[in-house]
């Protein structure tokens, strides 16, 4: 198999999503390898806590480089105490401007409870429109179900997961094992 013929890791969904008070991004745990599933419990949802300032991430992309992200992020943070917008802005400036970081391919969903952004590798911060936001190869199927639950009686909570529900019965590169975390405003 050449280089270029390598099929590439697919499979992840993440949600965010602000209702009531709180904050809740949901992930699932698939992660496949072309058409094969290689685990379906991997946890891409993660509370960082630098000083003491509870921040939840969800990663959608490769781990490796996710995983760079989150502890760039946390530095940022750190640098930057309580202002989440601040450190994602320069994150995503370095991101954009760092040649190494320029090869790293994944997208974060993040909040403090009060902000909920989505960081990409282009240099964008992107705050949802609608209280809403999902990336990952089940991302709109989330966001397309989330989106209309917005106006039920459901929480948060309760339009992750069902919104999750739905993605992974249409996205292949989804399951159903998900990793939930919730903060408040």
């Amino acid at each position: 198999m050449a280089e270029n013929d390598f099929p590439g890791w697919h499979g992840t969904t993440i949600i965010g999503v602000r209702k009531g008070g709180r904050v809740v991004i949901a992930g699932d745990g698939q992660v496949s390898l072309g058409q094969t599933v290689i685990k379906g419990t991997a946890r891409k949802v993660r509370r960082l806590s630098p000083g003491g300032y509870d921040v939840v991430c969800g990663f959608a992309g490769s781990t490796a480089d996710a995983f760079t992200l989150l502890e760039r992020l946390e530095a940022k943070l750190e640098a930057t105490p309580g202002q989440l917008q601040r450190a994602s802005v320069e994150l995503a400036k370095d991101w954009r401007t760092d040649k190494y970081l320029q090869k790293l391919e994944a997208m974060l969903i993040v909040t403090d409870g009060s902000d909920l952004l989505v960081i990409t590798g282009a240099g964008d911060v992107l705050e949802p429109e609608h209280d809403v936001t999902a990336i990952g190869s089940g991302g709109n199927f989330a966001l397309a179900a989330a989106r209309a639950l917005m106006d039920s009686d459901r929480d948060a909570e309760q339009i992750a997961r069902r919104a999750m529900a739905i993605a992974s019965d249409i996205c292949v590169y989804t399951n159903g094992n998900l990793t939930v975390e919730s903060i408040s405003a």
